[in-house]
């Protein structure tokens, strides 16, 4: 396994996260995007946990030292079109997230032409986009503008079911695939502080170990890669 020196991009919640508590056995050192200038001698992974703003700065970066790039970005990031450089798409880093992902993909085609619903549900305060939940439609063949979103806490609690303590940090999904006789159901729900550090550490592990080439790759594709 090749050990990255990991440069963190972004100055909210998630980035602070990551700064504090990232480590493993493929990661040499945790460093600020700022602080890029230190990453000296040996292969830099750069994570993207911001707002976009320094995207453009990251592509040529990346594209200059053949960094890899995992974006956890959901707000509708606009890729280059043929990346000179590996960009690994990471719409969630909890790995039991990202396994519950891969087995939508993988049977998706079980349930072409039946009526599917999704909905999902996050903190009042999330703007960007669900990438989650998108990731899910896509995966579904349905449409984004059909994903029912909900961000009112009183709805949260008492349809929903989030206990109070965890209404400013939540996600909830929830995929329904029906026909006239029978209703499939399947939900997930994360209650507060997920283990963001510890999943993106694996994620790490993972795609040092896949290596992928120069283009877009989709997280959920390589972790069934070889399958």
């Amino acid at each position: 396994m090749d050990h990255h020196t990991v440069l963190i991009v972004g100055r909210g919640k998630l980035a602070a996260e990551l700064l504090q508590g990232l480590d493993g056995p493929g990661i040499a050192g945790v460093l600020p995007w700022d602080g890029r200038d230190a990453a000296v001698g040996g292969p830099c992974m750069v994570v993207h946990a911001g707002s976009g703003r320094e995207l453009g700065d990251v592509f040529d970066f990346c594209s200059a030292t053949g960094s890899i790039l995992l974006d956890l970005s959901t707000a509708g990031t606009d890729y280059p079109a043929e990346a000179a450089f590996p960009l690994v798409v990471c719409p969630n880093v909890n790995m039991q997230m990202l396994s519950f992902m891969a087995m939508v993909r993988q049977s998706a085609g079980l349930f072409r032409g039946l009526d599917i619903g999704i909905s999902e549900s996050h903190q009042a305060s999330k703007k960007t986009s669900p990438g989650t939940a998108v990731h899910l439609a896509r995966s579904l063949g349905v449409p984004e503008a059909a994903i029912r979103s909900e961000r009112d806490p009183r709805v949260q609690r008492e349809v929903l079911g989030i206990p109070e303590e965890f209404l400013d940090r939540h996600a909830y999904h929830e995929i329904v695939i029906r026909d006239a006789q029978v209703e499939i159901r399947m939900q997930t729900r994360v209650l507060g502080k997920s283990a963001y550090a510890s999943g993106l550490s694996q994620l790490i592990g993972i795609v040092s170990g896949k290596r992928p080439g120069p283009g877009c790759h989709d997280i959920v594709d390589l972790l069934l890669d070889g399958a």
